[in-house]
């Protein structure tokens, strides 16, 4: 009987008897039950990568000029900001924006603030004329949650938009509601359409109309004064509340007489003119006018709470606020998305706890199953409070770690008990003293084999760039795991084994000493296998020979394609864009119509439930809208198409075979329009421009646009290349009305008089607001030429303007240029650039080798007699050289996967420092540690075999696996050790230990796979699923052959051991 025992030894013997115990169990659970109710819900993690926009303006400032003047200042202090990742700048006809991108993980408030801070600095170096820089913050808490559209068959959208702004108030008093925003339909205003001609006819210009209007809306709380014991309020002015007393505002007066308002222009209350269409259709129904409400949460608010809650809202709203007629849609729901992940993953959680627990009890019985069952809550409850404690919410991210978790988790379980089942049956020591003997004969072997696989977990916790965020739950979940794991197996495992099997074991033949395990079935088999290797030295070096040749062979599946490489592939959507940009000068009559066409197409589509077309403004954004700034779109020459699919369950497609199938009907459409039209599915991991991006870079203008003009032929001709566009706009005619200074002044008018008046008579200005109690939008006043008076060069030059002698023509003063207008300026990190960006579907579905055949066809270019440059990771070192770099998915794929190297080489340093210290030895460690490249044997055809990508997830599969393995290499190495201290010869040492160690080993290789089965079907984690299975399995059974052969190679020349550095055991 063993008397001294190690430290997991001294643990089972304090809890074996324990009361304390049962409690701990019970206490665990009910923390891990907290933390699964009280932690956040959401789909995706939360990722904090500030972005923040700061938009100057200069009225009148050429794109040239606005880069000059605006953007070259602000993007060079932007620049010096600490912490800055990227700045991007796009300069346009008298504006400029200037994105500044901070790294992952910064603090978004110190951010805003750092921003602010460097442009106050820097207002005294503002140019003549520039209007002080707005700055807006973005994050990923400003994606709405939620968006319900509101439609109807015969309502019109303004209608609807005035229903949808009252319920907006309703829903924004949900608690953990941030922003609201409607889109479409028009606010309300009061529409000033003046008469060219009764203008002129009176003598007024528009300047003294808009003038007028301002003067005449004038109200002031003037003060108050004291009468007797109380305070009067005083206020003043004549606010003007309708139409008609617009109409009734006095203008000008001509020869003593007044000129009315409503004699030189009727005036409406209306919605004035439409700048966007957005529509509704059910599947192939009539397309309906319709609104959208969008609802945004608080940061850290569960999403699936306040989804509930806003709908519990609206629903108190109905024949309140929404009438018979309008009817509502919830076109976006992430919060009840992300519960049903999360209830589906919690299933799959159940499903694998449940698999391995029916695994143990067909190979070991149902007693020891019962301590497994009890044993992988107990960890995971501990997981999920960590989680909770860490403030990590309940996301797809954070469930997975713990699906995966289960297969490497129970191991210590699994080797407890089986090893106090072999203890009990030799039936020569009381049941108590038996149990603590087998948790002590394992205890220091699983000790070091579970901060082995933490070792090999923890570094992909440093991963960098927005792919950290996504993956580092699985480290952090993983490696907590497992030391809850190892507590388990050493205080719940040993005290429910016992109580269960004392008195169920049958007792065999045999001591502590001599267990005759080699005489079982299992045995016989592994010495009919081992022998000849040991024996034969032809044999053994065929063995070895092809081992190599499979591991070869393996690898080359990569090169030829049979395994192909990505970063992550889409997953199961319920939603996907459609991004439309048609030509600049497109009218937005001409883009609604090709928008609907498209919407009317995916209408036919059986999955497509329902979509939302929103021409010349934007569809509310998701997180990859957010990145790739798709709120700013606006413009008579874009649209959107929202398309939501069935629900997952009820259709057989996943969305992006969906979105596959339906591109090149909808590219024939945008193509008779002369559109481009991208596909905008939701992106696995973090979000990108584009999936592939050339930035194209050039000493000169002229260069940069060649360049580009040939990379997007490329593009273009490439088959697998799809949604191909460029950052550079096409042509628009303009024409420029060029005053004469001389003339304009001998007149008496200013040359800023004439602009003003001609940008009145055009695009309207909001002149003053009209007064009124119960409007939810602001109500303005906007004096504007009708558009049938605006439509020609003639009618414009017609328009009168006010000089010293009287009213003149606007002709007068002004020469009609024609020219083109001049497309907007990319600039990034200082230096300009343009982008050609693109997709893959159809041929490829990797980026990767598109990259590699476009790379073969950009090596050929010449621009201007010199090469073109490829650039990966870095832009060019050279300001003047032509030369191009790849961004998009290219670069987190490029980033991730040497991260993810960079990981596993320290895996694999740091598993070969804790075996040489645990086994004071430099040369047994290379022998523990030699399974591990053996595990590309399974992993890479079981990829080629399911036709699944090596994903990054497969890459975090495999680095798991290393520590999985070398954990089984450890224990039957330290078995090994354990027999020759015993006095047992090398050979026999070798064979008993394959024989004992075989059942465990093959155990948690089965608990693995069967960890693993849940994984499969969901489309990120399939890889790491199809790794873990395939490679556990190939690696497992190579394990048991390779490890104690090369054991037996390493040691059969030297001196038996004597004893053993790991164990020593006491007799009385």
């Amino acid at each position: 009987m063993s008397t001294s025992w190690g430290i997991s030894g001294r643990v089972a013997k304090a809890f074996l008897n324990s009361k304390l115990t049962p409690l701990v169990t019970v206490a665990s659970l009910a923390v891990g039950v907290l933390g699964m109710l009280a932690t956040p819900r959401e789909e995706e993690p939360q990722i904090s990568v500030p972005m923040i926009d700061v938009i100057t303006a200069m009225p009148g400032a050429t794109p040239s000029e606005a880069e000059n003047l605006l953007a070259r200042p602000v993007e060079q202090r932007m620049m010096e900001i600490p912490g800055v990742d990227h700045v991007y700048t796009m300069s346009g006809d008298g504006y400029a924006m200037v994105t500044v991108r901070f790294k992952v993980g910064e603090d978004q408030e110190r951010s805003v603030t750092k921003v602010q801070a460097k442009l106050a600095g820097s207002m005294d170096r503002a140019p003549l004329g520039a209007l002080p820089p707005i700055v807006k913050s973005h994050s990923i808490d400003d994606v709405p949650v939620m968006a319900l559209t509101l439609h109807g068959k015969d309502v019109d959208a303004n209608t609807l938009r005035q229903v949808a702004v009252h319920l907006e108030d309703e829903i924004r008093t949900v608690p953990e509601v941030a922003e609201t925003f409607v889109t479409g339909g028009a606010p309300r205003q009061i529409s000033v359409q003046l008469d060219a001609a009764r203008l002129a006819a009176a003598g007024v210009s528009p300047g003294e109309v808009a003038m007028a209007l301002r003067s005449a809306n004038a109200r002031l709380d003037a003060g108050s004064f004291t009468t007797g014991d109380s305070v009067v309020q005083i206020a003043v002015g004549a606010p003007l509340t309708d139409a008609r007393e617009v109409g009734s505002v006095v203008v000008a007066t001509r020869a003593g007489r007044p000129v009315y308002l409503r004699s030189v222009a009727e005036v409406r209350d209306d919605f004035g003119e439409v700048t966007s269409y957005v529509s509704h259709r059910a599947g192939d129904a009539a397309a309906e006018a319709a609104v959208t409400v969008a609802v945004a949460k608080r940061q850290g608010a569960n999403a699936t709470e306040v989804t509930h809650a806003v709908l519990e809202r609206v629903n108190q709203a109905k024949g309140r606020l929404l009438p018979a007629s309008v009817q509502l849609d919830v076109t976006r729901d992430y919060g009840e998305t992300a519960g049903e992940k999360a209830q589906e993953l919690i299933l799959h959680l159940i499903i694998a706890t449940v698999s391995v627990t029916l695994l143990i009890w067909l190979f070991l019985g149902w007693r020891e199953a019962l301590v497994v069952l009890v044993a992988v809550p107990v960890t995971l409850a501990l997981t999920l409070f960590v989680y909770y404690a860490l403030g990590y919410t309940l996301n797809r991210i954070t469930l997975f770690a713990l699906i995966f978790s289960i297969g490497i988790l129970v191991d210590d379980a699994i080797v407890v008990v089986e090893n106090i089942y072999r203890h009990l049956a030799m039936g020569n020591r009381p049941a108590d003293v038996a149990a603590i003997d087998a948790v002590d004969e394992v205890g220091n072997p699983t000790i070091l084999a579970t901060f082995t696989v933490i070792a090999a977990i923890v570094p992909m916790a440093f991963v960098s760039g927005m792919m950290g965020p996504y993956m580092r739950p699985i480290p952090v979940g993983a490696s907590v795991a497992m030391l809850a794991s190892l507590a388990v197996a050493f205080i719940v495992t040993p005290y429910m084994a016992y109580r269960l099997l004392k008195g169920h074991v049958v007792a065999g033949h045999g001591s502590i000493a001599h267990p005759a395990e080699t005489e079982t079935g299992t045995g016989r088999f592994y010495r009919r296998i081992m022998s000849p290797l040991i024996e034969r030295r032809g044999t053994r070096f065929a063995f070895y020979g092809v081992v190599g040749v499979l591991l070869l062979g393996s690898m080359a599946l990569v090169g030829l394609k049979a395994v192909q490489v990505k970063m992550l592939p889409f997953d199961n959507k319920s939603e996907f864009q459609v991004v439309l940009d048609l030509p600049e000068g497109t009218s937005l009559e001409t883009t609604n119509r090709a928008a609907s066409e498209i919407a009317a197409y995916l209408g036919t589509v059986d999955e497509v439930v329902s979509t939302q077309v929103y021409a010349g403004t934007a569809a509310p954004f998701n997180f990859n809208g957010l990145v790739r700034h798709y709120f700013m779109r606006s413009g008579p020459n874009v649209a959107d198409v929202q398309v939501n699919l069935a629900p997952k369950h009820e259709r057989d497609r996943q969305s992006h075979d969906i979105a596959v199938a339906v591109r090149p009907a909808v590219d024939s459409i945008a193509r008779r329009y002369g559109a481009s039209a991208k596909v905008a599915e939701i992106p696995p991991g973090p979000p990108v421009l584009s999936t592939l991006v050339a930035e194209v870079y050039a000493a000169d203008d002229a260069a940069r646009l060649e360049a580009a003009t040939k990379v997007k032929a490329i593009f273009e001709q490439t088959p697998g290349v799809v949604d191909v566009d460029w950052t550079v706009e096409s042509p628009q005619h303009r024409k420029t009305f060029k005053v004469d200074r001389v003339r304009a002044a001998e007149s008496g008018a200013s040359v800023e008089q004439l602009t003003q008046t001609l940008y009145l008579a055009l695009s309207g200005s909001s002149s003053s607001l009209v007064a009124s109690a119960t409007a939810r939008e602001a109500v303005p006043i906007v004096p504007r030429l009708p558009e049938a008076q605006r439509s020609s060069v003639e009618a414009l030059l017609a328009l009168p303007v006010a000089t010293a002698a009287g009213p003149q023509p606007l002709g007068r003063f002004v020469t009609v240029v024609d020219g083109v207008r001049e497309g907007v300026r990319i600039r990034k990190d200082l230096r300009p650039a343009i982008y050609v960006t693109g997709d893959v579907a159809r041929e490829i579905e990797a980026p990767v080798y598109a990259i590699l055949e476009m790379n073969r066809q950009i090596e050929a270019l010449r621009v201007g007699g010199a090469s073109v440059g490829i650039y990966n990771a870095v832009p060019p070192e050279s300001l003047t050289e032509t030369a191009i770099k790849w961004d998009g998915e290219w670069q987190v794929t490029i980033e991730v996967f040497r991260d993810l190297g960079l990981a596993f080489a320290i895996v694999l340093l740091l598993i070969y420092v804790l075996v040489v210290g645990w086994f004071q030895s430099f040369s047994i460690p290379l022998v523990i540690m030699a399974p591990i490249p053996l595990t590309l044997i399974g992993i890479l055809p079981g990829h080629a075999l399911s036709g699944a990508f090596f994903t990054a997830t497969s890459m975090i599969g495999m680095i798991a696996l290393a520590g999985i393995i070398v954990r089984n290499s450890i224990l039957l190495v330290d078995f090994i050790q354990l027999e020759e201290a015993r006095g047992r010869n090398l050979v026999d040492a070798v064979l008993e230990a394959g024989a004992v160690r075989f059942r465990p080993i093959a155990l948690t290789a089965a608990a693995v796979v069967v960890g693993g089965l849940v994984m499969v079907l969901d489309p990120i984690f399939q890889g790491l699923a199809v790794a873990l299975m395939s490679g556990a399995v190939v690696a497992t059974l190579l394990t048991m052959v390779v490890v104690p052969l090369l054991y037996w190679e390493l040691r059969k020349n030297a001196p038996p051991t004597v004893d053993s550095p790991l164990h020593t055991e006491h007799d009385n």
